[in-house]
Order: C-alpha cells, then sequence, then structure tokens
C-alpha cells in the first residue's frame, strides 16, 4: 500500500503518530494534512481517508465507516485484489482536496528603500 500512496503523490510525507505503549501507533500520509492513515488489524487492513466523504468515488473503494460525514475507509482482507489506479486517483483528489483553497506562498516582497529625510540648514 505504501509504494502505491508514494506513487500516486511523490510528494507525500508519512509519519507514525498516536504511539502508545499499548500501541505502535498509526501510519499516517499527508500532503496538505491528512490523506489517509493506514491501520493494521488482525483481519483487515485499514485505510480511512481523512476527508472521505467529500470524495468521489467512482470506483466503488470506499467499502468501511460510510455512515460518517467526513470520513471513509477501505477494509482490505487477505487476498482482496484491489483497483490500484483507481485508489491512486483516490489519493490524488484527497491531496487536492488538501490542497484546495489554501493560499499559496506569496514571494517576499523586495525591501523597499528608506526615504531620506530633507535637510534645512538654519539661517542663523
Amino acid at each position: 500500500m505504501r509504494d502505491i500512496i508514494h506513487q500516486a503523490d511523490p510528494e507525500i510525507v508519512e509519519e507514525w503518530k498516536w504511539v502508545k505503549p499499548s500501541s505502535p501507533g498509526t501510519a499516517v500520509f499527508s500532503h496538505g494534512g491528512i490523506v489517509c492513515t493506514g491501520e493494521t488489524y488482525k483481519n483487515v487492513v485499514k485505510m480511512t481517508f481523512a476527508k472521505g466523504a467529500a470524495l468521489q468515488d467512482p470506483s466503488g473503494l470506499f467499502n468501511s465507516s460510510l455512515e460518517g460525514n467526513v470520513r471513509r475507509a477501505i477494509d482490505i482482507h487477505e487476498g482482496d485484489t484491489l483497483d490500484e489506479a483507481a485508489l491512486q486517483d483516490l489519493i490524488r483528489a484527497a491531496v487536492a482536496l488538501n490542497l484546495k483553497g489554501k493560499p499559496k506562498p506569496k514571494p517576499k516582497p523586495k525591501p523597499k528603500p528608506k526615504p531620506r529625510r530633507a535637510t534645512s540648514k538654519r539661517a542663523g
């Protein structure tokens, strides 16, 4: 899954978050915000898309957490086949949604020269 995610967006950042003594943590993939998380369970690998409810899913990859208002997930069971191209499209769409509306960094303006003060000579 990691390879598919990184192929979809080479700029994506992978981190481990929410590590606790009782849990190894969760793989979090981000670009402009969280794109998705990857969690392993006994019988399934779950990819949860942070803003999945706002994404178009024409291939019907989302098969879990469908009742939520924000997140959507893909449960992948051993032996399942997954449409890699559709998953990459979904990842790219999630990145685009994260970047939408975020202001692009503005170039720094060149410093303006300080105005010179007019000098006046006093008649004395």
